[in-house]
């Protein structure tokens, strides 16, 4: 079971979320728990190595050997650049 590590600047794009996509990420962030299950892609030459996408958002993160790392949730639009 891997264990689920939020940075100070993923914390404030989810507080800045509207009250129901939130709760869809989190749902979401918390599967990853079990390990990498959802719709996951390794993305190439970009820092975080994995993207998860829910909806609009896509969620920024690295895997370390016991835990996930998410560094970033992000409209698509803005996810990036």
């Amino acid at each position: 079971m891997l264990k689920i590590e939020f940075k100070p600047r993923a914390g404030k794009d989810l507080s800045s979320l509207p009250a129901a996509d939130q709760s869809r990420i989190l749902q979401k962030v918390g599967m990853l728990q079990h390990g990498l299950t959802g719709d996951i892609k390794r993305l190439t030459n970009f820092t975080p190595e994995y993207r998860l996408r829910v909806g609009d958002y896509r969620i920024l993160f690295e895997v370390d050997e016991d835990s996930v790392i998410v560094y970033r949730i992000l409209h698509r639009r803005d996810a990036y650049r």
